[in-house]
């Protein structure tokens, strides 16, 4: 550590103490306020903005140390759209209005969000998208329908993506809004998955009136801010930092030390691969991690992203051969919406079930494949038709 960085690290202590030695730890929304004015939530922000203006590699340190202390954190478990998405891209692309207005009620927890993206007739080709949104003075009056959206029975905001010009090709007729979910036009409503929950919904827009002051970016813009998003997602989803044998990978290397009856030797060799595999996973997301701290997330997300979710299915698959019958069993098929989403929770056919969708959420493992393939390697794109067309007179 060189002598400026000692200095900075020694500054944050200081600052961290006098955070915990003025605030209440039993009040977490007051003590999140009072930790995102005092530049703690994102040091790597802006001064104002929950930040410092220093270098990303800072927050590990302070995280540490109010973690150490029993202080409250963000609710990463219930707001992931708003810690993990909706705050980079705000802080990218938002005015400062915006950004003033928007950011600290994200990370108190006072605003939950939702995305409202994926449709039912452009699931992974985000820039066909229908929805549209018709500027009306100083409003936009948004029209459409959204699918696969997490949260969404719970949030005060959404990050929304519409079309605002039909007559340019799809991907740059799109603009990208903050959108209130209290609208009188917004109707979410559960969609059943195969865990027998509802984490997603269905939201329908009619006549959704969003201020032009919650647009985010330029007009035909959208593109370029969702695909920040998106990477924003992808490392979420795929690069969160991980101890050893965290995971899903950890709740079976428990049972096979304590479930000896259990074992064979060839699940014994299968067990060693994957646990192989998981830890390259995990310290390849550690390595990620470590290169945004200079920078911002990029398309090497996508691979982390599309490792997780091959993991997890392979995994979830061994542990239900090896609890044999009992892995057959399902504790709870009635219809829940729950809060949060417990990847090794519950019981080994809970996972198995929810697995599965690891390889659709977050942008599909084929579409991943494409961008790693054109944006990492440098191969040569697929051949896209419908590039250079207008969207109004694409084929639907």
């Amino acid at each position: 550590m060189t002598t400026d960085e000692q200095t900075i690290a020694r500054d944050l202590s200081e600052r961290v103490a006098a955070l915990l030695e003025q605030n209440d730890l039993s009040d977490a929304t007051q003590f999140l306020g009072a930790r995102f004015d005092a530049g703690l939530a994102w040091v790597h922000f802006q001064p104002g903005l929950g930040g410092l203006g220093l270098p990303r590699s800072f927050q590990a340190r302070v995280d540490a140390e109010l973690a150490a202390a029993g202080a409250p954190g963000p609710a990463k478990d219930r707001n992931g759209i708003g810690l993990g998405m909706a705050a980079p891209t705000i802080a990218a692309f938002g005015t400062a209005e915006q950004r003033t207005k928007y950011l600290r009620p994200i990370y108190t927890g006072e605003h939950i969000y939702c995305q409202l993206f994926s449709e039912p007739g452009a699931g992974s080709d985000l820039a066909a998208v229908a929805t549209r949104a018709v500027r009306d003075g100083d409003d936009w009056i948004v029209n459409g329908q959204k699918v696969w959206t997490s949260g969404a029975q719970n949030a005060q905001m959404a990050i929304l993506v519409a079309r605002t010009d039909p007559s340019v090709p799809k991907h740059a007729g799109l603009t990208y809004f903050l959108c209130d979910m209290s609208d009188a036009g917004i109707d979410v409503r559960p969609l059943r998955q195969i865990t027998g929950e509802a984490e997603f919904n269905e939201v329908f827009l009619t006549d959704v009136r969003i201020p032009d002051a919650n647009r985010l970016g330029d007009e035909g813009q959208g593109w370029q801010v969702a695909t920040a998003t998106l990477n924003s997602e992808r490392v979420a989803i795929g690069g969160a930092a991980a101890a050893r044998e965290s995971g899903m990978i950890g709740v079976v290397a428990r049972t096979w030390r304590e479930c000896p009856e259990l074992r064979d030797d060839a699940m014994h060799d299968d067990l060693l691969h994957l646990w192989v595999e998981a830890e390259v996973a995990r310290l390849t997301g550690e390595r990620l991690r470590q290169q945004l701290e200079a920078g911002h997330p990029g398309p090497e997300g996508s691979a982390m992203k599309l490792a997780f979710a091959r993991l997890a299915q392979t995994i979830s698959g061994f542990e239900i051969e090896l609890n044999g019958e009992a892995g057959l069993r399902y504790d709870d098929w009635s219809m829940r919406r729950p809060d949060k989403v417990d990847f090794t929770g519950r019981e080994p056919g809970y996972r198995y079930l929810r697995a599965k969708g690891n390889s659709i959420e977050g942008g599909t493992s084929e579409i991943l494949r494409n961008v790693i393939a054109e944006r990492v390697l440098g191969l040569p794109p697929e051949h896209r038709v419908d590039k250079n067309i207008a969207w109004k007179d694409l084929p639907r």
